[in-house]
């Protein structure tokens, strides 16, 4: 079975449930987040229910880390966010959810290991710490937020590619075949040529796993898109391809009650109707 790939939802509730539903839709039944679950958005609490519920794992990101921990070198207006959202963990009145939702970032993996097997990503590992038998052809999987190197902050953006060729190596040399990311908020793929592809250049959205060619795999933003595209990304992996998703959401439901909140700046709404 395929797997569904989100990240970076930004506590962007309308956003989510318009891609959960697509998903369903689809008839996909595993979900992996690689982080970003909250930070930016006016939905926090909903979001983090939804994703402990819907996926298998979720990664944690620089805006998780920064709600738990300390904002470190946010710009004003997503660290004015992250301390407002940990407000709302701490206002949550009922005892067991407000010790859900820290236990949530608090289990948060810092990256993951999996394998692309015939039919989709799947556990190396059996819920009781028992390898599971590895299907001829499989591939390594790495998950990450950021970056192999820097899993939870480091950025590798789609010019990397011609202005940064020796960070790319670097990466590459921490990858055995297929990583997935997020944090950039721009949907694409990257190889080892090296080179970078939009989902806009690949045929009916779709990237097909080469043999003797590393992949870092960017699956976009389900709740702040950057690449103009307004509509929430996700991808959904296959045993041999990609296939990157958009789908539309209410923006106005979302942009309205960030507006609403005082410590969050109109920005952070107004950018969601141009994908930036």
């Amino acid at each position: 079975m395929p797997t569904a790939v989100i990240s970076d939802i930004h506590a962007n509730a309308s956003a989510l449930r318009a891609v959960l539903a697509d998903i369903q839709a689809r008839g996909i039944t595993r979900i992996i987040c690689l982080g970003d679950t909250v930070g930016y958005g006016p939905d926090p609490l909903e979001c983090v229910d939804l994703v402990r519920e819907k996926c298998a794992w979720c990664l944690m990101g620089n805006h998780d880390y920064g709600v738990l921990y300390e904002p470190t070198n946010f710009n004003p207006g997503a660290e004015s966010a992250a301390f407002w959202t940990r407000e709302q963990f701490d206002r949550e009145p009922d005892d067991k959810k407000r010790a859900q939702r820290y236990e949530f970032l608090n289990r948060l993996k810092v990256r993951v290991v999996e394998r692309l097997g015939p039919n989709g990503p799947e556990a190396i590992m059996s819920p009781g710490g028992v390898p599971t038998p590895e299907p001829p052809g499989s591939m390594p999987l790495l998950a990450v937020h950021g970056s192999p190197r820097r899993p939870i902050n480091e950025y590798i953006f789609p010019d990397d590619a011609v202005n940064a060729t020796d960070k790319l190596e670097s990466i590459f040399d921490r990858v055995q075949k297929v990583c997935i990311v997020g944090h950039t908020h721009v949907p694409g793929v990257f190889t080892d040529e090296p080179d970078f592809y939009p989902p806009s250049e690949l045929g009916e959205g779709k990237f097909t796993f080469q043999d003797g060619e590393k992949v870092v795999l960017n699956v976009g933003s389900v709740g702040q898109p950057r690449d103009f595209d307004p509509r929430a990304s996700y991808v959904i992996l296959h045993g041999t391809f990609a296939q990157f998703v958009r789908v539309a959401y209410d923006i106005d439901e979302t942009a309205q009650k960030i507006k609403s909140i005082a410590p969050l700046p109109d920005w952070l709404g107004d950018r969601l109707y141009e994908g930036r």
